[in-house]
């Protein structure tokens, strides 16, 4: 499949749509801690409160802290191998020793030699207010001294830290106590506790390991000795000596082969001087350039002597011819000369010769003797094996001997002077100020977790607050547009009336139907025009004279707002009639006519004429028809939904501009549903904060004709100051700051 690129645009729009959907969550996010603010803030105060309160009410404690490290480098003075062997200090190691710092081994030996168990702060009921009531519960309780070490131990643990420092070999010992004093003491005490214990147990076990050695250097010297006796004795039974650490026969064929390879190269030297003299003898003129020939002195005078006459001879042949008597009496003596050389030649190679025989005599004489101690040597080959495996056992049991020995020596020096890898690199001391509880700490955790609990609250109550407030609610919701939003008129109905007026009232007072007039430029006032400007626009669009005034639930103010309708319209020049149509609770009746024997239901059954029953307000002119006496009435709904209902109603247009009628509320009874017939439009009111939803669609969806002639929805006993926080422009602030200025009052 091929993917196709979106276009810049889209791309564009798509990044738009994120940024307002994050827009819009921001937003709603900020409106919904604007509504909650005040919860929000009572969260947060109370979590202050409570952080104060715990930091007047708990004791402070200090905590001191000393450090010590695992040395890898021990002292070169008493530098010696472990009898048990030098542990290799990795990171498992150094996690091993503080595993050790904090066992109760550590932690007993502390609490023994401070004397913790008559410590109250270990034994007793804890400082702070809590803990002096739980004392005072539990004071008459005798402890034994095994639960008070226990509880101390328990306290000890508690208060007590132990922790690597990184990937480092350094630990750190910390202790909490109220007194900083006795954390330093305890955090001291933990690190020389641990020394000891570490001291202690390289003791032990260097003493166990002497005993042990001590018993197996006893064994070892007596499978020794065994084994080199063992040796000896063989070389005796089969005749082996040793000699400078070689054995006899071995050293005798090594001599023996060295006489004859000497032997050997005389025979050969003596055999190439005869030969040579054999060479030389063959000669006519013997020149004898042999070694024992130059030394030979008779040689050398001969030889001198034959030189000197061969050179007489030739100056006499020359002078007096070869024929000469006295050359030729040179020459005789020369060859006497010659033969006297050699004869002695002749002796020299006899001398030679004799030379010659010995040497081979002698070689031979080697050989036989070399055959004799190879044969020999032969003989004892199978004894050198088995020897040499008695000499290895022996060597093996002698060096394990001397090495027990050693470690013996090692461990006995150990046990006088035994050393540990760890040390105290910084002594705790008295700390200066409080480790806990941290006041801004605390205070920012309960700040913190105010907030994240007011948020969470806010959201709760976002999420169950299922009534109205504002006018998007009523949009969303019904579906119908929400025409005003009346404020409650208790603040303002206090400085005219008497007394504070109930809310809860069924009988509105005359003052607060007639609050429009009586205030024309107040809030309450504006919105009710607002209404009727609503009522006059849909007038263009359809008939819009018959308008009907009914609500969910009773005492949502809808005969309040029908009178103050009905009085702005007259108040205004229009002609108005306000009809009560309310026959189960005729609550205008009462408030505005309560001496009325007659009215609509007369009116409807023609007993009475339509003039006899209205009444007629001298300031506003307002007419008004009463329910008349209802109390043994029992179907109402018929009364309304009668032909004489429509043709009163149609007489009623015909005479009036707005008739303005005060229905009954639609989830107790069903009257308003029977009306739809001869009403043009309705005003369906609302209690701010208060009528739920589900209640108003659920009535709404069951009545379409009056949903389909809904002029709009009024929220009515809206709070102010509550309702800036859902809709700014509706709050009073907004009302105050700029409609002030065009004379309107709240």
């Amino acid at each position: 499949m091929l993917q196709v690129n979106k276009p810049t645009s889209e791309i564009n729009r798509d990044l738009g749509e994120i940024d307002g959907a994050r827009s819009q969550m921001l937003t709603s996010y900020l409106d919904i801690t604007r509504r909650q603010f005040p919860t929000m803030v009572a969260i947060v105060s109370a979590g202050l409160i409570l952080a104060l309160l715990y930091l007047f009410t708990a004791a402070p404690q200090f905590t001191s802290t000393a450090t010590m490290v695992i040395d890898t480098r021990k002292v070169q003075l008493f530098q010696q191998q472990s009898v048990l062997g030098d542990i290799a200090i990795d990171s498992a190691t150094v996690e091993t020793q503080v595993e050790i710092l904090k066992s109760e081994n550590i932690s007993l030996a502390v609490i023994r030699d401070l004397h913790l168990i008559d410590d109250p702060e270990f034994t007793g009921s804890g400082g702070g207010l809590l803990g002096a009531m739980i004392g005072s519960v539990t004071g008459g309780h005798v402890s034994s001294e095994f639960e008070l070490t226990r509880k101390a131990l328990q306290r000890f643990e508690h208060n007590r830290t132990v922790k690597r420092l990184g990937l480092t070999y350094v630990m750190e010992i910390g202790f909490t106590s109220r007194d900083p004093a006795k954390a330093a003491r305890i955090a001291n005490a933990i690190a020389d506790a641990y020394i000891v214990d570490q001291l202690e147990a390289k003791y032990q076990a260097t003493r166990r390991a002497s005993v042990w050695l001590q018993d197996r250097i006893k064994e070892l010297r007596t499978q020794a000795s065994t084994a080199q006796k063992a040796v000896v004795d063989f070389k005796i039974a089969n005749n082996i000596v040793d000699s400078g650490g070689r054995l006899m026969n071995e050293q005798q064929l090594a001599e023996v082969n060295s006489q004859l390879v000497l032997a050997h190269a005389s025979t050969a030297e003596a055999k190439a001087r005869l030969d040579r003299m054999n060479d030389i003898l063959k000669q006519d003129i013997p020149d004898a350039n042999v070694t024992d020939a130059l030394k030979n002195d008779t040689i050398v005078k001969l030889r001198a002597q034959y030189v000197d006459m061969a050179s007489k001879e030739s100056i006499w042949s020359a002078r007096y011819g070869s024929d000469h008597l006295a050359a030729v009496n040179l020459r005789k003596q020369m060859a006497e000369i010659k033969k006297n050389i050699t004869d002695e030649l002749r002796r020299i190679q006899e001398s030679y010769k004799s030379d010659y025989d010995i040497a081979g005599t002698r070689e031979e004489s080697i050989k036989a003797s070399l055959a004799n101690v190879v044969s020999e040597s032969q003989l004892t080959n199978q004894a050198q094996i088995q020897l040499r495996e008695l000499e290895s056992n022996a060597q093996s049991y002698q060096a394990m001997y001397d090495n027990f020995l050693q470690r013996y020596m090692e461990s006995v020096q150990q046990q006088s002077f035994p050393i540990t890898e760890a040390r105290v690199i910084s002594a705790a001391t008295t700390p200066l100020v409080k480790s806990s509880p941290k006041s801004m700490v605390i205070l920012g955790a309960a700040l913190l977790g105010g907030l994240m609990l007011s948020f969470g609250a806010a959201m709760a109550r976002e999420l169950t607050d299922k009534v109205f407030r504002t006018t998007t609610q009523v949009e969303d919701v019904l579906g119908a547009s929400c025409i005003a939003i009346l404020p409650t008129l208790d603040a303002a109905a206090s400085s005219i009336l008497p007394g504070k007026l109930g809310r809860k009232s069924d009988n509105p007072q005359p003052n607060l139907l007639r609050y429009v007039v009586n205030t024309p430029l107040s809030r309450f006032a504006e919105a009710v025009r607002s209404l009727k400007v609503a009522v006059d626009l849909n007038s263009i669009v359809r008939e819009n004279r018959a308008l009907a005034v009914t609500s969910t639930l009773p005492s949502e103010g809808k005969s309040t707002l029908s009178s103050n309708l009905a009085q702005l319209m007259a108040h205004s020049g229009a002609r108005v009639i306000l009809v009560d149509a309310d026959l189960r609770n005729p609550s205008l009746s009462r408030a505005l006519a309560p001496d009325a024997e007659i009215g609509l239901v007369d009116v409807i059954a023609q007993k009475v004429q339509l003039d006899d029953a209205l009444t007629v307000d001298p300031e506003t002119r307002l007419s008004m028809l009463p329910a008349g006496r209802t109390s043994k009435l029992l179907h109402t709904n018929e009364i309304l939904a009668s032909k004489q209902m429509r043709d009163l109603v149609a007489l009623l247009r015909s005479k009036y501009d707005y008739v303005v009628l005060d229905m009954p509320p639609m989830a107790p009874v069903v009257d308003v549903r029977v009306t739809s017939s001869f009403v043009d439009s309705y005003v369906f009111v609302v209690e701010w904060g208060k009528t739920k939803m589900d209640v108003v669609k659920h009535n709404l969806r069951n009545a379409p004709a009056i949903q389909d002639k809904l002029l709009g929805v009024v929220l009515n006993k809206a709070d102010t100051k509550l309702l800036a926080r859902y809709e700014s422009y509706h709050g009073r602030y907004y009302y105050q700051k700029y409609y002030a200025r065009y004379g309107y009052v709240e």
